[in-house]
């Protein structure tokens, strides 16, 4: 899971670079902090009534706080104001010498999933890349507590109510309660919320720590949402649709396959009008469009640089 290994000051620095405006003050949370321990008493019944087991929702929730920072990083999202062409040129060709090294390492590994699921390394080594510097930063919150505390939080109670259920299964499942992931829940070296990883983490379903579970399971969501083999993945192409399905932001998507493309030694000509992207809500999560409550979908979320 998303246990990685911070590199937090590359991180913040990177994310300086980057140009991202702060919020005048940080938004208090719409609910007391005191009722929290009483909120979670109910969150376990909930859970067993799910039919997660009772062992599995108290070993989930033993120790778990209501966690200030995580909410101080939710409400004190910054705005992006960086066009494609600057964030996709911070962002790509520091790590294509570093894509193309993995390629070769890992050359069966890719020829296997490309066999399985019909996607090849290109977009895989862009989004290991984007995501998590190919897994070298990892985030070190609580993945449950950072989740139990959004879900008590007012601003989407419901989306990470559901994911502290899936967090709860996962524990189930086998996975420490300790896991540690970015300050919104995410895990493994590709960035899995629990319901994603629930649903499309293949192998061994070590996210954190293997590269064929990590690249394997990131081929299984591209094919689940439309991936086509042999099709191309450039903006307009049938594959790009897929990418915009690990994440909805516009810039970022966009930055995806860009990288891909340079990687497969292809045309840029797709790429050169920058999509006509305006500045967007700085938000974290590809997976679906649930953590891109701003904008629908239109945040620009630079991994790996805002979760430490």
């Amino acid at each position: 899971m998303r246990k990685r290994d911070c590199l937090p000051t590359i991180a913040l620095a990177l994310a300086a670079a980057l140009g991202f405006a702060a919020p005048a003050s940080a938004a208090a949370t719409c609910k007391d902090p005191a009722g929290f321990d009483a909120w979670k008493a109910k969150i376990k019944q909930e859970a067993v009534a799910q039919g997660i087991s009772a062992q599995a929702a108290d070993e989930a929730l033993a120790g778990v706080q209501f966690d200030q920072n995580v909410i101080h990083r939710d409400h004190g999202q910054g705005v992006f104001h960086q066009s494609f062409e600057q964030f996709s040129q911070r962002m790509v060709p520091p790590r294509l010498a570093r894509a193309r090294a993995l390629e070769k390492k890992y050359a069966d590994v890719f020829q296997r999933i490309e066999a399985t699921y019909g996607v090849p390394p290109e977009p895989l080594l862009a989004i290991w890349g984007l995501e998590t510097d190919f897994g070298a930063t990892h985030g070190n919150f609580r993945m449950i507590q950072s989740i139990a505390t959004l879900a008590y939080d007012c601003r989407r109670s419901d989306m990470f109510k559901s994911e502290l259920f899936y967090a709860m299964k996962m524990v189930q499942a086998g996975v420490s309660p300790d896991a540690r992931s970015a300050w919104a829940g995410e895990i493994g070296q590709t960035q899995f919320m629990p319901s994603t990883y629930i649903k499309y983490a293949v192998g061994g379903r070590d996210l954190d720590h293997s590269p064929s579970d990590v690249l394997s399971s990131t081929a299984n969501f591209l094919k689940a949402h439309g991936w086509q083999r042999g099709a191309g993945w450039a903006p307009g192409e049938p594959n790009f649709a897929a990418i915009q399905e690990w994440n909805k932001a516009k810039i970022y998507s966009r930055t995806i396959a860009y990288f891909a493309t340079r990687l497969a030694g292809g045309s840029e000509a797709a790429y050169r009008d920058g999509g006509g992207e305006s500045p967007a809500p700085r938000v974290r999560s590809h997976r679906d469009d649930s953590m891109d409550m701003d904008q629908g979908g239109g945040g620009a979320p630079p991994s790996p640089l805002d979760e430490q």
